[in-house]
């Protein structure tokens, strides 16, 4: 029972730390082209949260659960992306909301309120994908007995 709790906890800690890199990857993404103006708010957390969820998916499946091999879309790869899909969509809702409260704010404040909208929107999507990815997504599934 110990060595399993901490098996759990390693893995969330892992699964954290994997959420760390996609976080940074997305925010510097996100930042860069609000900031620059170089696309909207809304697509750039659009292109921002597709940048960030390759290396997401890639460094959960293998570092966190383990996972080699080919990768099965219908398995991984489409339920991975539908978790993101929510994700994407609660952080879009909320940073189009930000980007309009703050049009005429300073460059700074108006990125840094949209980056703060995009992570609290995730974060309330964080703990939720977790559990699906360990439990059913990512879950190691023991041999049929012969």
């Amino acid at each position: 029972m110990r060595r399993l709790l901490r098996t759990e906890w390693a893995k969330l800690l892992r699964y954290a730390a994997v959420s760390g890199v996609s976080t940074v990857v997305s925010q510097v993404v996100l930042a860069t082209l609000v900031a620059t103006r170089a696309t909207s708010a809304v697509w750039a957390n659009v292109i921002a949260t597709i940048v960030g969820t390759v290396p997401s998916f890639e460094l959960n499946r293998r570092w966190v659960w383990g996972k080699q091999g080919r990768r099965s879309m219908s398995g991984e790869v489409v339920p991975f992306a539908a978790i993101s899909a929510a994700g994407l969509g609660l952080s879009t809702l909320a940073v189009a909301a930000m980007s309009h409260a703050t049009e005429h704010w300073s460059t700074t404040e108006r990125t840094i309120s949209i980056q703060i909208a995009s992570l609290t929107a995730f974060g309330v999507v964080w703990l939720v994908q977790f559990v699906v990815l360990d439990r059913i997504l990512f879950k190691h599934r023991q041999p049929a007995a012969a």
